[in-house]
Order: structure tokens, then C-alpha cells, then sequence
């Protein structure tokens, strides 16, 4: 197989992915829920804040960290999908797929945002696009990471309403645990929440950068590795167990 052929196996099955992602009923309003959730907290805020207080920022903070909560939910289900495939198959397209998906969803964030205070009464602040290019560039990595946390739990805990589960108490839950001894508070700047504060005030420094960049490689790449590993050591010759194909599964969810 040529590298064209292998480029368009890739592309059809990064596609089957993404139908599979909107392909179910309780799928698309999930997803129609977390752009709900972005939508209407821009709208709240708008209509809440003093018109000086209003930033990009301010605004995108409450939106994105909204629709993250959500979001790792369809990687999780994706990640299902694979689970329950008769035959081992190649986690790429779905791990594209998911992330193009969690771009598209900070994206949308994005542009609530931009319109909302764009539409806003006058007075706002004296510089309420300040950061607004880093903040729209964080805006869609703290989506994708958020995917990434789904997917890897996904294929790390059967159960699929406690991965979701998971992806919300875990990050939450060990950031918290961080704070409350001293000596580890300084690991708290490696766990998602707290990137997801730096990049949502767009005041990104080098450090700043490279802590997202571990947060990325631990629980992005880190957590799916394992369960993309985890996944090969319990079927290394395919499972004959489950009797759905990726396609089938996603008929259930």
C-alpha cells in the first residue's frame, strides 16, 4: 500500500469516526448540550457584569471551563466504541477525530464569545480584547485536552458513566488533594485545572507554556498510551467477546 492509500484509509476512517461521534441521538445532544452550556454563559455574563468589567477574557473563562466539563464525555464514548469492536483497530482516526471535534467546540466558544462582547453595551473595558489571540489559541488546547482526558479513560475504565465520572472528579479531585499539603502545591501547576486558568487569562509565559506542554504529555498522551497498551494486552489476537463492531456500538450511545 502506497503512502496515498494509506493517507486515505487514514482520512475515511478519521470520517467513520466523526459520524460515529453525532451518530446516535444521545450523542448529538451531547453535544448540542455543551454548546448550550457556552452559549448560555456567555449570554449570562454579558447580561450580568458591569459593562466596564467585561473582557474576552472574562467572558471565555466561565464559557470554555462550562463546555470542558462536557466535552470529555464524547471521547469517552468513542473510546467505547473501540472497546467493544470484535477486531483490534488503530486508535489514530479516533483520537483525530475526537480532537478535531474538541476544536471545533473551542472554536464555537470562541466566537460566542467574540460576538457577545462585540454586541455588548458600551463601556466596556478600557482594553477588552487584551490577550484575546492567546486566549482564543487556549481556548481550543483546553478543549482538546479535555477530549484527551475522555478517551484516555475511556479505554482505561469499563464502565462508561464512571469514566465520565472520572474525567470531572479526577483532574478536580487531584488538584484539590495538591492544595491541601505544602509541599506538593507546587504540582498543582501540572494538573489540567490549572492550565486551563492560565490559558483562559491569556497571560502565558515560557513557564507557563512548558507546564501546559507536561499537562499535555501526562494526561493527553500519557493516559491514552496506556490505555491504547492496556487495550492490545487484553486482545492481542482481537477479542472475540463483544459481538458490535465501532459502527454497531455507537447505535447503544
Amino acid at each position: 500500500m502506497d503512502i496515498d492509500e494509506q493517507s486515505a484509509g487514514l482520512d475515511r476512517a478519521v470520517l467513520d469516526a466523526l459520524r460515529r461521534s453525532v451518530g446516535t441521538r444521545p450523542r448529538r445532544w451531547l453535544i448540542t448540550i455543551t454548546l448550550l452550556l457556552g452559549l448560555l454563559a456567555a449570554l449570562a455574563l454579558a447580561a450580568a457584569e458591569q459593562p466596564g468589567d467585561l473582557t474576552f477574557s472574562t467572558l471565555s473563562d466561565p464559557v470554555q471551563s462550562l463546555m470542558s466539563v462536557t466535552v470529555p464525555f464524547l471521547g469517552v464514548l468513542l473510546a467505547r466504541d473501540l472497546r467493544r469492536a470484535p477486531r483490534p483497530a488503530r486508535f489514530t482516526p479516533t483520537l483525530l477525530a475526537a480532537t478535531l471535534l474538541a476544536a471545533a467546540v473551542g472554536l464555537f466558544g470562541v466566537l460566542a464569545c467574540a460576538a457577545t462582547l462585540a454586541l455588548a453595551p458600551s463601556g466596556t473595558a478600557p482594553d477588552p480584547w487584551r490577550h484575546a489571540a492567546t486566549i482564543a489559541l487556549g481556548s481550543v488546547l483546553v478543549q482538546i485536552v479535555a477530549q484527551l482526558v475522555g478517551t484516555g479513560l475511556g479505554l482505561l475504565v469499563r464502565p462508561a458513566v464512571v469514566a465520565c465520572l472520572a474525567t470531572i472528579v479526577l483532574p478536580l479531585g487531584l488538584w484539590a488533594l495538591l492544595g491541601g499539603v505544602d509541599v506538593l502545591q507546587p504540582a498543582r501547576a501540572f494538573t489540567p485545572y490549572a492550565t486551563v486558568r492560565n490559558l483562559l487569562s491569556g497571560r502565558m509565559s515560557a513557564a507557563n507554556w512548558a507546564q501546559w506542554l507536561v499537562v499535555l504529555l501526562i494526561w493527553g498522551v500519557g493516559l491514552n498510551s496506556t490505555g491504547v497498551a492496556r487495550l492490545k494486552r487484553r486482545r492481542p489476537g482481537g477479542d472475540p467477546t463483544p459481538s458490535a463492531t465501532p459502527r454497531d456500538s455507537a447505535s447503544a450511545v
